[in-house]
């Protein structure tokens, strides 16, 4: 069973919060006033330490900003988070990354713009993908460093001074897209305080995605549910029909899956497919199914797409010569189940996978195509 089968995880188009929108703090959270004094932590980081506020006391200034993998907004400003830590590192400026959020607050559709989730191993893979070059610490397992320090949505920072109070809280700067900045005002609040000086701009505001508290779990619990009773069905399809689909004049990123009842491992990885489409199926995306077992087996086919939720659109194959079928799929395969291939509008099959998908791998090259950010 993989990471993303043991989550329910987050959400498509997480949409852009100011303020507490989404799920409800625990009562008494607050956002750090100006002048407060920094809580102290211990949390585990994605490289195997545990940290504490202490393990930076010779920092002039310190930075904590909440973040997380799923949210775009949070992926549209991670460049821009570590440029600030390397523009710093050498000045006595420490930048900490924390992720707040419970992954399993996080609901499947709240992911449309991610290839993962919030979970502590996830976050292992996007540190090193993106080469983070500060420490990323975990508050999801109980959140009280997030409940103390109360940011409101992912990215949101807070700068403190050498006696750790606080003297900036807010955005990084004043627009999600970097040629619209007009004013960086986490830079100007560090170089402000590295020279002695007020802060010119104390608080700003915070616009990303909602935290997602732990109370956030019976709604993830209820979209499972409510998947789980949507429509499953399978119609029959010919080699030209196959054909038709891998041209792909829909207009979105297609995924066409081939499978068989006979094939152990594709049966079993249909839970994974099943997984993306509750994903990316709100964005320009669409999931495929085509079952090679013979025509006759329509019922059996049927039961096992039900079983697994297979709400997407489900084919068999309507000939016994799987010959035929690949060929019509993908002139250059030869043979095999299953098969995956990535279809964009046009045509043009960017992604191709002969036995089973590494799901982490075929969720990359889903939003390499489809984009991490809001148009």
């Amino acid at each position: 069973m993989t990471m993303y089968k043991k989550q329910v995880l987050c959400a498509v188009a997480a949409v852009f919060v100011v303020a507490s929108l989404g799920s409800a703090a625990p009562p008494g959270t607050k956002t750090l006033e100006i002048g407060d004094k920094a809580p102290d932590f211990r949390l585990p980081g994605v490289d195997g330490k545990w940290y504490r506020l202490g393990d930076f006391a010779g920092a002039n200034v310190i930075v904590i900003v909440f973040t997380c993998n799923h949210c775009p907004t949070a992926q549209a400003y991670e460049e821009r988070i570590m440029k600030l830590a390397a523009d710093y590192q050498n000045k006595g400026v420490v930048l900490v990354a924390i992720s707040p959020n419970d992954p399993l607050a996080v609901r499947l559709d709240e992911l449309g713009y991610s290839d993962m989730g919030d979970s502590f191993e996830d976050m292992k893979i996007r540190a090193k993908d993106m080469e983070y070059n500060f420490p990323y610490l975990y508050d999801g397992e109980d959140q009280e460093v997030t409940a103390a320090y109360g940011p409101v949505c992912t990215p949101h920072v807070f700068i403190f001074d050498k006696q750790r109070k606080l003297r900036y809280e807010g955005g990084i700067d004043d627009a999600e897209k970097p040629e619209l900045v007009k004013s960086r005002d986490a830079q100007n609040a560090i170089e402000a305080l590295l020279r002695g000086r007020k802060v010119p701009v104390e608080r700003t505001r915070t616009i990303g995605c909602s935290i997602k508290w732990a109370d956030k779990r019976e709604s993830a619990r209820q979209s499972l549910a409510r998947w789980a009773q949507e429509s499953v069905a399978v119609e029959k399809i010919d080699a030209e029909g196959i054909a038709k689909l891998v041209r792909n004049d829909s207009g979105k990123l297609r995924v066409i899956n081939v499978w068989a009842s006979w094939s152990g491992p594709s049966v079993e990885q249909l839970a994974e497919f099943v997984i993306a489409n509750r994903m990316y199926r709100k964005r320009e995306f669409e999931m495929i199914t085509i079952c090679a077992d013979e025509p006759s087996r329509r019922e059996a086919v049927l039961s096992l797409l039900k079983k697994q939720q297979a709400s997407c659109r489900n084919y068999l194959f309507d000939s016994q010569n799987q010959y035929e079928l690949m060929s019509a799929l993908d002139r250059d395969l030869l043979g095999g189940v299953p098969y995956t291939i990535l279809i964009k509008p046009g045509g043009e099959i960017i992604y191709r996978q002969l036995g089973t998908v590494d799901p982490l791998e075929l969720k990359k090259a889903i939003v390499g195509y489809l984009g991490r950010y809001y148009k």
